[in-house]
């Protein structure tokens, strides 16, 4: 059974979105939140396997929702609804954590499909992304390789310090990392620094790479 939340600003959507699941025999929808805080606050508490996410969210970066999530839990698979069918605009999801996406075009069939996908590890991308990714992946693959990165490296990490490469990734300061982590900033900057001696790299756009192509997608299937 995939027990889902759903998150999505708008009442009547969320409404809509659990009337075409409550049907299906492998899901249960186990929560219906508004906003990040309320997402964050349910997942802290409550077993769940997916969480779907509007891409419009109120007072909160769609981006921004995913990547918090992501940081909340590394098992959880998230699918972002309604956006664009336009790789730029894909990509910073799929690389933020997002395990799928649901396009402003595609409808309840295409819902389930992704669910079920996401659930199972896998993705449901075009071809057009799927060639997107294969090049980014071999950008990086050379750029490590430049830089004699050993990509085995990273189980050296503790728990904590893989959370503050997650956050480095995004571009967030280290006073910015400290608030988001409930830390001190010099705590921060010594798990930085950890990071970048285990990593055997020289900094934070080093690591950034480093962590980039160890958590890219795999591409399991296409649209």
């Amino acid at each position: 059974m995939i027990r889902i939340l759903i998150a999505e600003s708008i009442r009547l959507t969320r409404d809509l979105i659990g009337a075409a699941l409550e049907g299906e025999p492998d899901m249960t929808i186990v929560g219906r939140v508004s906003t990040l805080d309320q997402a964050l606050a349910f997942l802290a508490s409550t077993e769940c396997d997916l969480t779907l996410v509007g891409s419009t969210p109120p007072n909160e970066n769609a981006l921004e929702f995913v990547h918090s999530i992501r940081h909340l839990s590394q098992e959880l698979r998230i699918v972002v609804m309604s956006l664009p069918e336009i790789p730029t605009v894909l990509l910073p999801y799929i690389e933020a954590g997002a395990s799928g996406f649901v396009l402003r075009t595609d409808g309840v069939p295409e819902l389930l499909q992704t669910i079920r996908s996401a659930a199972q590890n896998k993705a449901l991308i075009t071809p057009e992304m799927a060639a997107i990714l294969m090049e980014k992946v071999a950008r990086l693959s050379e750029k490590l390789a430049e830089m004699s990165i050993d990509v085995s490296d990273y189980e050296e990490l503790t728990e904590r310090e893989r959370q503050v490469l997650d956050l480095v990734a995004t571009g967030r300061s280290n006073q910015e990392i400290a608030d988001a982590l409930v830390i001190e900033v010099g705590t921060v900057k010594n798990h930085v620094h950890n990071i970048l001696s285990k990593l055997k790299v020289h900094s934070r756009r080093d690591a950034s790479v480093y962590r980039s192509l160890l958590h890219h997608p795999n591409i399991a299937a296409t649209r």
